[in-house]
């Protein structure tokens, strides 16, 4: 099998010739810039530079050298993008070693901290000194009752300009929606799809539950889902609303050169569910199965993909019920997601994309052969019959050791 092969019978629950890998082509399957500095080093790849394509996160694009040292069979949609070298700027990461940051966003650097910035000047997110990441400052819907807000969709496309989630693009992600840019994202999308077998995964976004956070901050909005349900119902219907034209231009552009369309939504924490399942069915499902259902009535071929970190289990019936094929990151240490467990439970109906190696006590800690190890034995659990793709629990960040990163990868490729 070729990657996209592997990853295409992975998702229809059948055994392909190996455990397909992902590594980079989520925003939650990659690596801390910093961190892939020093895999590349170890790796003995002394060519290209640093690129950070997510500002937020830290997290660098995974070469295509890297990518198939580690066996790697899937790619991101927004390495079509950005492909010449007046897109990028030089930077520099909190450890000293020199990058490339992506020229469209604006960062500035006032004593030892950096801040995002939006367009109009607006501080979105600070990296302080000695931090690893942004973290946001601004949030433009704070002061606002939600009672009295109408969530146009104008207010909704102005507010997004003012979070450092909505607000600072991605590659690919800075093409507007217009007859030009759509244009420019397929054009991208074919020329992608052409030069690699690997499997191409589309972000999309969608997010339901996270943006009002953004918007309010998540104490605020966790206040509001309490104090005023009716709001939040009608702000999750208006984000639908303002969602669904844009991802149908959107798919309309990619859909024909994608093989997953990811959505986004962390409805888990370490305990569990952020919410009840009454909760979730009240004001998330009804919308995120127009979003999901209509994706797939216009991609019949594209897989859809939630991103959702936590504890999820006691809503995944109806994440399922509601249209959804697979998620990530999978995350094995929160309560209820034992890989057995789930496995058993969902795996005829479901495809865990991730929970391959355990990043919060193994890969970070433990020997290489301890780390390879974890691998093969959960990959042993969830790989019978596919619906299954290895990647770690969660970004690789800065400080694992990388041949704690080459041995999980070893272990992941020699995986059937």
């Amino acid at each position: 099998m070729n990657s996209r092969e592997r990853i295409a019978a992975a998702l229809n629950h059948a055994q392909p010739d190996r455990t397909p890998i992902d590594f980079g082509a989520h925003r939650s399957s990659g690596i801390a810039a910093i961190g892939y500095a020093k895999l590349k080093k170890a790796l003995g790849i002394d060519s290209g530079d640093i690129y950070v394509y997510d500002m937020v996160q830290q997290l660098a694009i995974v070469e295509p050298e890297v990518l198939d040292a580690v066996g790697a069979d899937a790619v991101e949609l927004g390495r079509g993008f950005m492909l010449d070298d007046a897109d990028w700027c030089d930077w520099t990461l909190p450890d000293g070693t020199p990058c490339k940051i992506p020229a469209c966003i604006n960062v500035e650097k006032r004593g030892t901290d950096s801040f995002l910035v939006s367009d109009d000047g607006v501080d979105l997110a600070i990296l302080k000194e000695d931090f690893l990441y942004f973290e946001q400052i601004h949030w433009p819907w704070l002061q606002r009752d939600p009672d009295q807000q109408e969530f146009s969709n104008s207010d909704i496309e102005e507010a997004f300009k003012y979070t450092m989630w909505t607000g600072i693009p991605t590659p690919g992600a800075h093409i507007p929606l217009s007859g030009e840019g759509l244009a420019e994202l397929a054009a991208g999308a074919k020329k992608l799809r052409e030069s690699t077998d690997r499997a191409i995964i589309g972000l999309f976004g969608g997010n339901l539950f996270e943006v009002p956070q953004f918007l309010y901050r998540i104490d605020t909005y966790f206040s509001h889902m309490g104090f005023h349900p009716e709001a939040c119902q009608r702000l999750s219907e208006a984000l639908c609303g303002f969602y669904m034209p844009r991802m149908e231009k959107w798919l309309g552009a990619v859909g024909p050169y994608i093989d997953v369309m990811l959505f986004g939504d962390d409805l888990g924490g370490t305990n569990g569910p952020l919410m009840s399942p009454e909760m979730y069915r009240t004001y998330f499902k009804p919308w995120h199965s127009k979003l999901w259902r209509r994706a797939k009535e216009l991609a019949p071929n594209v897989n859809v993909h939630l991103h959702c970190c936590g504890g999820i289990e006691p809503l995944m019936d109806d994440l399922i019920d509601a249209g959804l094929e697979s998620s990530n990151p999978v995350q094995i240490t929160c309560d209820g997601m034992d890989p057995t467990h789930l496995k058993a439970k969902f795996g005829d109906r479901f495809t865990f994309w991730g929970g391959g190696c355990d990043t919060r006590h193994v890969l970070p800690h433990a020997a290489p052969d301890e780390v390879a190890q974890n691998v093969r034995e959960l990959v042993s659990t969830w790989s019978p019959g596919g619906g299954f793709v290895f990647q770690q629990v969660h970004n690789i960040l800065a400080d694992v050791p990388p041949e704690n990163i080459i041995a999980m990868f070893t272990a992941a490729r020699e995986m059937k």
